[in-house]
């Protein structure tokens, strides 16, 4: 008789336990990267988390008399050697008005660096009212060392958001942006580049 069978039957039983959590873990973390583009529209849909909604300029956006101020906040990760900040720090305008912004991001570093910039607004609720025409969000941004670029926002607030009680009393909406370093490195963003040069001076109506 085998006096280890015992703890060989609850080591194979260890075993497999482990392995079976191990599958689950990876199982789990394989869906909720998938996930992350679905919920980022499913945010971009309904304005949950603070997203904003996407827009194109129309005459057809009705101007209210009622007046919004926004904010603007400016963010970088710790990793990432650049000054961020907005030109303006706050503006007040009519709900349905079309409004320009900059934000200027500057290289403190000694080697170029390619970032990429996420953002909300605040109060979340405001995200379905608030509309970018043109935004600089989630798009690989490369700047050489010690050199500096102006990213415009342009923007309306719904004036449908007028027509909301729980909004009668707001009167601030904040717009942030954080950036952090891309996974696109330098390199690759200047092939990218000179591949476009080239096709600019190929077709030469560009």
């Amino acid at each position: 008789m085998n006096v280890n069978q015992p703890d060989s039957k609850l080591s194979r039983s260890n075993t497999s336990v482990v392995s079976m959590c191990v599958g689950m873990v990876l199982g789990m973390g394989g869906l909720a990267y998938a996930s992350v583009p679905l919920y980022e529209l499913f945010c971009q849909v309904t304005g949950y988390g603070g997203t904003t909604q996407r827009a194109e300029l129309t005459d057809a956006i009705n101007v209210i008399d009622r007046k919004i101020n926004v904010r603007f906040d400016a963010n970088t990760a710790s990793n990432l050697d650049w000054k961020f900040a907005p030109e303006q720090r706050q503006v007040s305008l009519k709900m349905g008005e079309t409004m320009v912004v900059n934000y200027v991001a500057e290289n403190l570093s000694d080697e170029p660096i390619v970032g990429m910039a996420s953002f909300n607004v605040t109060p979340q609720a405001t995200g379905v009212f608030f509309n970018k025409v043109e935004c600089f969000c989630f798009t690989d941004t490369y700047i050489q060392p010690g050199g500096k670029l102006e990213m415009p926002v342009v923007f309306y607030v719904d004036p449908d958001m007028d027509k909301e009680e729980t909004m009668k009393g707001l009167s601030t909406i904040t717009l942030s942006y954080t950036f952090y370093e891309s996974d696109t490195t330098p390199e690759e963003m200047t092939a990218e580049q000179a591949e476009l040069d080239t096709g600019v001076s190929e077709n030469g109506n560009l």
